[in-house]
């Protein structure tokens, strides 16, 4: 959807992962309506793409500390929703 701006609040990866993490989760956006079914395809997509353990927060509202692998961690908008993409082995 044209109306949902990518908006990259934190990111520890490649702007090419940064990229497919953003059109993986508009494609989420655009499949599911409950955050918790587009939290598991980002998560499976990712998994598939570049290796397991990825792990995936989809929501308007929480907080989060974590750890994270080195070059392995976003934190976005698209539009109102907030999406926290990262790999903890």
């Amino acid at each position: 959807m044209a109306d949902r701006k990518a908006v990259v609040k934190n990111a520890d990866m490649s702007e090419d992962m940064q990229q497919d993490a953003i059109d993986i989760a508009t494609q989420a956006l655009e499949k599911f309506n409950i955050e918790k079914d587009i939290a598991a395809f980002i998560k499976k997509e990712f998994d598939k793409k570049y290796n397991p353990t990825w792990h995936c927060i989809v929501g308007r509202n929480f907080g989060s500390y974590i750890t994270h692998e080195t070059k392995h961690f976003i934190y976005f908008y698209l539009g109102q929703v907030a999406i926290l993409l990262f790999k903890s082995g």
